[in-house]
């Protein structure tokens, strides 16, 4: 019996020492996005292969694809997800309620405009007041540049006891809203702006230049957990894919929109239009760069707005590795 016993302790070592080494030797990243412009470099680095030269041949890429920032962040809450592109505005909202989440660095500025229904008689933005305004999704990034805005002209949400009534609805969404005309407005991101203005009669109110914080409005940040942050080596290899990503894009603009419309093709299923895509690409800067003022400014809008209970981002924007390999 005893040699039994001895034999059954002897295996049972054995297959933990395997699973130990299984564990330690799993190299796995999930990466998150969404399927559309404004993660370009995400979309690139894919393309071109560069998370994988980074990472090395032994790791394994994973991918996420995202409609909005809620569901991205939900996603890296629960672990599903590492690292990926994402709005700042999603990303601050649970920052002051769980602080394990850090912007590594910058990804697009730009890439959203205010549009109008043709109909709407609306000129100004001080014309909004008693309108409804499409925005992608409540405290999403463009929620909060359209707040950002109506502050310009002292008006508010209908939300926040103003005039405005913010209706959210998917951006894919918002042409048929115009045609309905059941609303007058819409913020929202690229390629959707230039997709209601030549598809659904709309007009733009303000450009991505003007728009909230012109070409400094932080659209798409990098986020990670804290998990993947603190691997140096993981979080550098990241981030030296983003950067290659980023030269790519600003040295072959058209080669990298012909990557995205590939890209988003071969998700979605779908026709994606060259001119569409080089129109909404001439309204965004792909940058590394974080405007911390401007994020700091979101945060300060989103407690205004009773979406979080505070502005105290200290720690959020975390931009130590990214320093070291630019």
């Amino acid at each position: 019996m005893r040699k039994v016993v001895q034999l059954s302790i002897s295996i049972m070592l054995f297959i933990g020492i395997l699973a130990g080494c299984s564990d330690d030797s799993d190299n796995t990243v999930s990466i998150g996005y969404f399927p559309n412009l404004t993660h370009i470099a995400t979309i690139v680095a894919l393309e071109n292969n560069y998370f994988q030269e980074e990472f090395g041949d032994d790791a394994t890429i994973e991918t996420m694809q995202f409609n909005n920032g809620g569901l991205f962040m939900e996603a890296m809450q629960t672990k599903e997800i590492d690292v990926g592109t994402v709005g700042p505005g999603p990303l601050l909202n649970i920052y002051v309620k769980n602080p394990e989440f850090h912007i590594i660095s910058g990804a697009v500025n730009g890439g959203a405009v205010l549009a109008v229904t043709k109909g709407s008689g609306i000129d100004s933005l001080e014309d909004l007041d008693g309108t409804r305004v499409a925005i992608p999704v409540i405290g999403s990034t463009q929620d909060v540049m359209l707040r950002k805005a109506l502050q310009e002209v002292d008006l508010d949400a209908a939300s926040s006891g103003g005039t405005v009534e913010l209706f959210a609805a998917a951006p894919a969404e918002t042409a048929t809203l115009f045609v309905q005309e059941s609303v007058e407005a819409a913020a929202t991101q690229e390629p959707w702006g230039y997709i209601l203005e030549t598809q659904a009669d709309g007009e733009l109110l303000l450009g991505w230049d003007e728009f909230a914080w012109g070409k400094d409005s932080t659209n798409t940040v990098v986020a990670a957990t804290s998990d993947f942050t603190e691997n140096e080596e993981q979080a550098t290899a990241y981030l030296k894919a983003h950067n290659k990503a980023v030269e790519f894009i600003e040295e072959n603009p058209e080669e990298a929109q012909d990557l995205v419309i590939k890209h988003i093709q071969e998700l979605t299923g779908k026709e994606i239009d060259k001119e569409e895509t080089e129109a909404a690409f001439s309204r965004l800067e792909v940058t590394v760069n974080v405007n911390e003022q401007v994020i700091q400014e979101m945060a300060d809008i989103s407690k205004d707005a009773g979406y979080v209970d505070s502005n105290d981002i200290d720690g959020l924007i975390d931009l130590s590795i990214l320093e070291k390999i630019e």
